[in-house]
């Protein structure tokens, strides 16, 4: 399933500059994941795990799924942002939203 990707930049962001940084946010998220296809399926289950058991469940209350798509989403998600706002940005720096298409 495809998805639509909502990225939160500064107001003074230019146009390319949006550009450039919607593709590298989905460049960086899609190769940690394994593919766009990957992207939506994994958002939500790992959304579906951190309402059930916190931002930062303990291992053991997870399955082996759960664990392998809880990390492989927090390592994408990581590297995406990381991609756009850099390794020293700030929490209220930028975000993003996903939906599906």
């Amino acid at each position: 399933m495809n998805y639509v990707l909502k990225l939160y930049v500064p107001d003074d962001t230019s146009s390319a500059q949006r550009e450039v940084a919607h593709r590298l946010f989905r460049d960086a998220l899609e190769g940690a994941l394994g593919g766009a296809e990957l992207v939506w399926p994994m958002y939500v289950t790992h959304r579906s795990i951190v309402q059930q058991y916190g931002e930062a469940p303990d291992e053991d209350d997870l399955n082996t799924e759960q664990r392998l798509v809880f990390d492989a989403w927090q390592q994408a998600e990581a590297a995406a942002l990381e991609a756009v706002f850099g390794p020293y940005r700030n929490l209220d720096e930028g975000g993003y939203d996903i939906s599906p298409d």
